[in-house]
């Protein structure tokens, strides 16, 4: 079954283009010889440090790491290639989500040659062909604990499609030693080249043990292609877009900074003091119709935990072109139930008078 968003996720593209410099030359220090070809690495020879930050830099591969699944990345420098490495999981999500935000219109024109059942498709003879080379079960490493998951394809729950992002098929496995342990994986796949291609794999369901029996639970935080466009007021900031998430992650790691790494927040209703640690932004970013702000939700996981998350709304003025943070507030606070942290509300946004949306 396939489902087709009911929003227009076009005016999600947020094309912050740092370009070359004039006839394209390279900065001094990737003047040496190129490790790999530009054409063969990940991006294009796009440094994957400064896609992570929404910035488009051209590299000529003198500086590159190789992921464990054989994967190239080039970096403009050593420095990007260090900053980048010491969180590859987050930051390689980070810079496939900005990718498909800057190329969201000629996606959207090469989606028009594919249906969700060619992504289905594609999916079923990749799941079968790893599981035929690795004695019937789908290898997957847990990016949460580090497991090396042994899988089991049970089938395709159904599959979205998100114009100008690609197909999204959400697929059920079970644990290959335990068929109580089931688990929902989400392939994200788009077009290129007149050809369907799988960008990312990401866990969306997992098993949790709780009263003596597996139970499937979302993990947190959830891949960026779950959070309804619904979920705030105010219309989809198109042109700022990644300017906002911009300004609100160097904010987070200002603050962070300050404290030796941990983002510090007095909790705006208990007055407590919270000790986080950034996990990512949510897209889409949008401007509120109130007041003209723009504005950022972001996950962030108490510091020492894995599964207690807080959702942080942030407010960002934009004064004399400069975007800045002006607000935070608690959005949802984790509260312990049935042995799980789950996200808990306080407040819907219908209850701040700001619901009107500006077409």
């Amino acid at each position: 079954m396939t489902v087709r968003a009911s929003v227009d996720l076009r005016i999600l593209a947020a094309l912050a283009v740092a370009m070359l410099p004039a006839g394209g030359a390279l900065h001094a220090a990737q003047a040496s010889a190129p490790a790999i070809s530009p054409a063969t690495a990940q991006f294009g020879g796009q440094c994957a440090e400064a896609l992570a930050e929404g910035q488009h830099v051209m590299t000529n591969c003198s500086i590159t790491w190789t992921d464990k699944d054989g994967k190239s990345y080039c970096f403009n420098s050593a420095g990007a290639k260090k900053s980048f490495l010491e969180d590859p999981t987050a930051n390689l999500e980070r810079a496939r989500e900005f990718m498909a935000a800057s190329s969201v219109e000629s996606v959207e024109t090469e989606m028009q040659n594919f249906a969700g059942s060619d992504a289905e498709a594609l999916v079923k003879r990749t799941i079968d062909d790893t599981q035929k080379a690795n004695g019937g079960v789908f290898p997957l490493d847990d990016p949460l604990n580090g497991d090396h998951l042994k899988l089991s394809f049970d089938g395709i729950d159904f599959t979205r499609t998100i114009d100008g992002y690609g197909f999204f098929p959400d697929v059920k496995f079970h644990d290959a030693a335990d068929p109580k342990k089931r688990y929902l994986i989400d392939f994200w796949v788009v077009p290129a080249a007149g050809q369907l291609k799988i960008e990312e794999t990401r866990i969306y369901k997992a098993p949790l043990e709780a009263d003596g029996d597996w139970k499937m639970m979302e993990r947190l935080p959830i891949p960026w292609w779950w959070i309804p466009a619904s979920e705030h007021p105010g219309h989809l900031a198109a042109k700022r877009g990644w300017e906002v998430m911009s300004a609100v992650e160097h904010h987070a790691m200002a603050v962070s900074a300050e404290n030796h790494g941990i983002f510090k927040l007095k909790d705006d209703k208990t007055g407590q003091e919270l000790s986080l640690e950034f996990i990512d932004t949510h897209q889409p970013v949008r401007q509120l119709d109130s007041d003209g702000h723009y504005f950022a939700c972001t996950d962030f996981r108490v510091v020492g935990t894995k599964d207690q998350i807080y959702d942080i709304d942030f407010w960002v003025d934009d004064k004399n072109g400069k975007m800045s943070v002006d607000q935070t507030r608690v959005h949802k606070v984790p509260e312990l139930k049935d042995g799980h942290w789950i996200e808990v509300p306080r407040y819907e946004w219908k209850d701040l008078g700001t619901s009107h949306v500006v077409p």
